[in-house]
């Protein structure tokens, strides 16, 4: 046999099946291969979503943040989120990369695209998007059984939170997404409507734009009952407050009452789990 015939025989025995053309969250057409069998995942949360449908033995890369499931620390890194490198990814020959709104660039994923590399794109924008996206993601990978099953655990650990904080007073919540200069959710927001579900009332949940910038004076007149803190890195709570120092003009920080909390910034399998800290947080009376 030939190089060229036996190089030709191995090509055909590691492809994946027959693509087919199917649309992503923001209604692009991608050649999607049946089955694909090597996958790049580009967010956290994505990595999760294979994981947790069973598919996690196809990732052949992930980003320098994906650490969860322990598995994942293992697989060959692209880079981050906002800055994947390019030249890695396509040396691990995927035949499908995962990408999603809330982690990624528009330039990478065309770049990638343009290099002959599908990409399906996930929007979870809100806590249905973040099901829909999950049930997607488990589709594209023929797991769409395993898929059904986890995004129905998922709706009812969620009505199982939002049966124990029904009723209840809501506490005013000041999200802080960075403290300098203070960026904050808006109105239409995942996290904005996890702090809803889990029986709060964001103080910013009026503004019009995604994350945008707050004056320390605004927010102090909003008086906000509970600060929260996204997580940056391994930073303690008390090193992002000596490096935000403003922030203790907000009553709630100087009495304490003031969290870090994980997981809000990763819409995918967790989001519950993220949902239910946040819920026993402002609702420790009700929500183990």
């Amino acid at each position: 046999m030939t190089r060229l015939a036996l190089a030709l025989l191995v090509l055909c025995l590691t492809q994946p099946g027959e693509a087919a053309e199917v649309r992503d969250m923001l209604g692009r057409r991608v050649a999607v291969p049946d089955r694909p069998a090597r996958i790049v995942s580009l967010a956290p949360s994505l990595t999760e979503s294979v994981y947790a449908v069973g598919a996690g033995d196809r990732l052949v890369g992930v980003t320098d943040y994906c650490d969860f499931p322990p598995a994942a620390r293992g697989k060959p890194k692209v880079g981050g989120t906002y800055s994947p490198n390019l030249e890695v990814i396509l040396s691990l020959h995927p035949d499908l990369v995962l990408a999603t709104t809330e982690a990624n660039r528009d330039e990478h994923i065309r770049s990638l695209e343009a290099l002959g590399t599908p990409v399906y794109v996930v929007r979870p924008v809100s806590f249905a998007t973040v099901l829909e996206s999950v049930q997607r993601v488990a589709g594209v990978l023929g797991r769409e059984a395993e898929g059904r099953r986890l995004v129905a655990d998922m709706e009812r650990q969620a009505a199982e939170v939002g049966r124990a904080v029904k009723g209840a007073r809501r506490p005013r919540v000041l999200y802080v997404v960075w403290g300098d200069p203070l960026v904050v959710p808006g109105r239409d927001i995942l996290i904005t409507e996890l702090i809803q579900r889990a029986g709060g009332e964001s103080v910013t949940a009026d503004l019009p734009f995604d994350y945008p910038r707050f004056s320390v004076e605004e927010a102090v007149a909003r008086r906000p009952e509970l600060v929260l803190l996204a997580p940056h890195g391994d930073e303690s709570l008390e090193q992002r407050l000596r490096e935000w120092p403003l922030l203790s003009l907000l009553p709630a920080v100087r009495e304490g009452r003031v969290h870090r909390i994980d997981l809000l910034h990763r819409p995918g399998p967790r989001t519950v789990e993220a949902l239910r800290a946040l819920a026993r947080l402002l609702h420790p009376e009700v929500v183990r």
